[in-house]
């Protein structure tokens, strides 16, 4: 079994694919644009225009699969409830991450040495997605 998240960004998904190929190095691995599809989208499930939104997209972070989409395109992604947790194999790269999704977000705990960790830290980033920064303990 295997658990993959897939996050909705309610119309602001193609700004968020930009985003983490920026700040994360993702790489997209495909995109489907609800104008793509080989089926018409039903009657009143998204607002009048919204053909070049995305219905679906998917990109590796860091090796790990992460779905996306924009979903009913309302423009107000709400994203609570959980955290996406990020190894990152030095303290470089955990600065770089925590820095770039700080960007335009609010920072929740500084990235730095706690009890369980020798660096860590959380931060909510622009699109109010939570991450929790660390280091890989290998």
């Amino acid at each position: 079994m295997k658990i993959d998240p897939y996050l909705f960004f309610d119309g602001r998904c193609e700004e968020a694919i930009e985003f983490y190929q920026g700040a994360l190095g993702a790489e997209v691995q495909m995109v489907m644009r609800y104008g793509d599809s080989p089926e018409p989208t039903p009657p009143g499930m998204l607002p009048p225009g919204s053909e070049n939104k995305i219905m679906h997209a998917s990109m590796l972070v860091k090796g790990a699969l992460l779905m996306l989409a924009d979903g009913h395109c309302g423009g107000d992604p709400k994203f609570e409830g959980f955290s996406l947790s990020l190894a990152c194999d030095s303290p470089e790269e955990a600065h770089r991450c925590f820095d770039a999704l700080a960007q335009g977000g609010k920072v929740t705990m500084p990235l730095g040495k706690t009890f369980w960790a020798a660096l860590f830290g959380m931060v909510t980033d622009q699109f109010g997605v939570a991450w929790m920064i660390g280091l890989n303990d290998h």
